[in-house]
């Protein structure tokens, strides 16, 4: 089929955030009129969130690495990746006028560092290329063969020749990620894995007392030990936070994908921090070992090896006081203090979630699902997941893509 016959076909994407966005751009491109809507009253209200922090939008490490970062579902993303990768999205962003640079961990932001600029930017382009927008409309499923919403006006129906479905995952609900299309495509029989936390935190059975004084405070050098899914062993160094009713930050969310399937698992999971990551075990037991004279044993550590605040209140909370008198045993325990978790924060303060249509429910090629033909999937609503980094972005744009062109190629052969 021509490319001028698909200009008289209405493509519907449900879903205003990365994902959405990048299926709206592909397919205005593509000629065919394009309907985006969404729940929100404004589109791309996560990608802001997350830009507050310092806009992450790719990594600048090796492909063969970056598309290890996916897991189990490396093959999978990998076809996505295939026609946009990292390198194919910092090209993107500057053709909207946006420069990049890489930090010191290879990830990659914007020059500002900022989301607000970039998402005007890429808004200007989706409507000059004639893409329509419709705010507060929330998907309700369908009605017959036509899309049904609840519009401020009212419930409204909506007809489409294919549709890109990008409702994201179900973490920050209030954003708009609510999982709430979960039960709208089990009905119609496509297969959906349960929405997980991904890149969150972990609870412990902290003492009130230790809570009570150190939540909040980061552990900013130390590094961790635990299992990976293989059941290895394996060690990061970072920082993470204490909160009050557990850990988190960088360091837990990069090793949580094991640790929540653990705890799911076994029902608790232990992690090993290193407090004193850059000295040897030999070193921090003679420090310990020192004579102190007069002195306690917490002054002693904090004059010895810098121990003190939140580090010298783990030590407390997870020894027994004849451990903490006993040179040996603390010496070990600073470099080896283990921690139990006992169950993953909720999936709503999770950075991104995993699970959602399974690969086997679509169409390898397309992203249609088999299901339901002309309805496209893209994003974090399918199941895979990814660290932070720039990977969960990335992937998104990359999944949309193909999807979107999945849909152009169904409107171009399907006859509809």
């Amino acid at each position: 089929m021509p490319i001028n016959s698909l200009r008289t076909k209405r493509v519907a994407i449900i879903g205003g955030g990365p994902a959405g966005l990048m299926a709206a751009e592909v397919l205005g491109a593509g000629g065919v009129q394009v309907n985006l809507y969404d729940a929100m009253p404004s589109v791309g209200r996560k990608f802001l969130l997350a830009g507050k922090g310092g806009m992450n939008i790719t990594h600048s490490e090796p492909y063969e690495a970056f598309v290890a970062r996916y897991g189990g579902r490396e093959q999978q993303v990998a076809r996505w990746l295939e026609c946009f990768d990292a390198a194919a999205v910092r090209d993107w962003i500057h053709g909207l006028g946006v420069e990049t640079f890489v930090g010191s961990s290879g990830r990659v932001f914007p020059t500002d560092m900022k989301a607000a600029p970039l998402l005007r930017a890429w808004l200007h382009r989706l409507r000059e290329s004639g893409v329509q927008f419709h705010m507060r409309h929330r998907w309700l499923g369908w009605r017959g063969d036509k899309l049904l919403f609840a519009a401020p006006e009212g419930e409204l129906e909506a007809e489409a020749d294919a549709v890109v479905l990008a409702l994201g995952g179900c973490s920050w609900a209030r954003l708009g990620s609510d999982g709430a299309w979960v039960p709208l495509l089990q009905a119609k029989e496509v297969d959906v894995a349960p929405l997980r936390p991904a890149n969150c935190g972990f609870e412990v059975d902290w003492s009130e007392h230790f809570s009570s004084r150190h939540a909040g405070e980061p552990l900013i050098t130390v590094a961790v030990t635990s299992r990976d899914r293989g059941g290895q062993m394996v060690r990061k160094q970072g920082q993470f936070v204490v909160t009050q009713t557990g850990v988190e930050g960088s360091l837990i969310y990069a090793l949580s994908a094991a640790l929540r399937d653990q705890v799911e698992a076994e029902g608790s999971t232990t992690i090993w921090l290193d407090l004193l990551p850059d000295l040897a075990a030999e070193r921090v037991f003679e420090e310990v070992s020192r004579p102190r004279g007069a002195r306690s044993m917490p002054s002693h550590l904090q004059s010895r090896l810098g121990i003190k605040g939140v580090k010298s209140g783990l030590l407390h909370e997870c020894l027994s006081k004849q451990d903490f008198a006993n040179p040996a045993l603390l010496a070990a325990a600073l470099k080896h203090l283990p921690l139990r978790l006992i169950r993953a924060r909720p999936i709503d303060e999770a950075i991104s979630s995993a699970g959602g249509v399974r690969f086997e429910a679509i169409e390898a090629e397309s992203g249609m699902l088999r299901a339901l033909p002309g309805v496209f999937v893209a994003g974090e609503m399918v199941d895979w997941e990814a660290p932070t980094g720039g990977y969960l972005l990335t992937a998104c744009f990359a999944s949309a893509r193909a999807a979107a062109n999945g849909a152009l190629a169904w409107l171009a052969t399907s006859g509809k």
